[in-house]
């Protein structure tokens, strides 16, 4: 699910009930709006009563989109043409003028619950041959005729808190899988989304246990909480969240909360939102782009196209030009600012630099990070390092606790990284990712 609702460019229609094997077909959204419109309201309606069931219908479609109400159950498509489940839609159907300039002036707002994000599943019928709890249709002509404005017409069906969104951005619409599977040690936005819908699941599923979604890093609680769900629901129980895993999750999660229904608990704002950047790009700093500095500077001993970079924290010229050269040389977009694809393809290739490594190696720049957070419970080697640095720092630093280098990411392993982590700025989860390895490192080889 995306951080907010956007129109999507493009709908996929399945031509047929859910399991059916009939055909897709993919349409542009405001032809969607178009057919579905003139295939169930009537183009000699009142203006206000079109509009009002043009935006009904505009918002039951976002709902369907936002919340991937298809795709999270495996399938390859986004709304279906059957009636029992979403709108009529007709292909090559008439398309009436007087809808279509509506449709045409209002495609990019919808309506929703004051105080959610996600657009209102309004569902409707016609109010004649049959009744729900929505809109209908038919009655919506004669408060119309009344004088009622369109949003009067919907809050006197919806309810009084419905408020008009518009001029959403169109975009063109992606799935919120990702694209890689999150697992413990992965960190971000998206494993904090992952733990805040889990953490809400549970509430209907006890048998998952407590989560700290406080931060954003994929921790020892957050694998046994993603292995219990994926028990209940019959899922390969590896603690990972692949393409499956996410979309079964994304599932319960707005089954729980009736995000599909009139009667919808709601999502929040402080629920979607997004905290760490998506973007780096020339004149950012900050300890994200010395990261991405750390990532390119090593990738740069392994790949002759990558100019070197100093890891200064600042995204200047040098650092553009060896983003530029970094998505020539991967096929991609050649931008010079990091959006996700890019970082999460130069966070691939690094772990896989670091996988080919000889024992024993240490770079110019250090000891190199393992390409993955090492959080508390952790054994091994890449634990051992960081706590011979940090060992070292808290010599000269009071405020950084003195640890033993055993290889065991304990209590007080944590409680130094925390330290850390609060010189820093950043989220004080006890992980180490790269922003706290490339300080430690580096401030471990200023002490000698």
């Amino acid at each position: 699910m995306a951080e907010f609702p956007t129109i999507p460019s493009y709908i996929t229609v399945h031509l047929g009930a859910p399991n059916s094997s009939a055909e897709n077909v993919t349409v542009r959204f405001t032809d969607y709006i178009k057919n579905v419109a003139s295939s169930e309201i009537y183009p000699s309606w009142p203006v206000q009563a079109l509009r009002a069931n043009i935006l009904a219908q505009i918002s039951y479609t976002l709902n369907r989109v936002y919340t991937e109400y298809y795709p999270s159950r495996g399938y390859d498509f986004d709304i279906t043409n059957d009636t029992r489940y979403d709108h009529a839609y007709t292909r090559d159907g008439e398309v009436f003028d007087t809808i279509s300039l509506i449709v045409d002036e209002i495609f990019n707002n919808y309506i929703r619950r004051v105080g959610a994000v996600e657009p209102l599943a309004a569902k409707f019928c016609d109010g004649v041959i049959t009744l729900c709890g929505g809109l209908l249709q038919w009655g919506s002509v004669d408060l119309a005729e009344q004088g009622y404005s369109a949003i009067e017409i919907l809050r006197y069906y919806y309810g009084d808190d419905i408020e008009l969104v518009e001029n959403a951005p169109l975009t063109d619409k992606t799935q919120s899988y990702p694209g890689v599977a999150l697992s413990r040690g992965s960190f971000g936005d998206d494993v904090r989304t992952i733990k805040n819908e889990l953490d809400r699941i549970r509430r209907n599923y006890p048998a998952i246990p407590a989560i700290d979604n406080s931060t954003s890093v994929f921790d020892s609680n957050t694998e046994e909480s993603v292995k219990a769900f994926q028990r209940i629901f019959n899922l390969t129980p590896d603690g990972v969240v692949g393409k499956a895993t996410w979309y079964k999750i994304k599932q319960i999660y707005a089954a729980v909360k009736r995000l599909s229904e009139l009667t919808s608990e709601g999502l929040t704002i402080p629920e979607i939102e997004r905290v760490f950047r998506s973007e780096l790009k020339i004149g950012d700093s900050g300890v994200e782009v010395e990261a991405l500095q750390y990532y390119l500077a090593f990738l740069g001993y392994f790949y002759p196209q990558l100019p070197p970079i100093p890891i200064t924290g600042f995204f200047d010229e040098l650092t553009r030009d060896a983003v530029y050269s970094f998505q020539n040389a991967y096929g991609l977009p050649i931008t010079g600012t990091i959006d996700l694809s890019t970082y999460y393809t130069i966070e691939r290739e690094y772990r896989a630099a670091v996988a080919d490594l000889p024992a024993n190696y240490q770079s110019a720049i250090g000891e190199p990070y393992p390409g993955r957070f090492l959080v508390e419970g952790d054994r091994g080697e890449e634990v051992r390092v960081i706590q011979q640095y940090l060992s070292r720092i808290s010599r000269t630093d009071p405020a950084v606790p003195s640890i033993t280098a055993d290889g065991i990411f304990g209590p007080q392993t944590k409680r130094a990284v925390i330290a850390i982590q609060k010189q820093l700025g950043v989220e004080e989860n006890g992980a180490v990712g790269p922003v706290e390895w490339v300080e430690i490192i580096m401030r471990g080889n200023s002490i000698g």
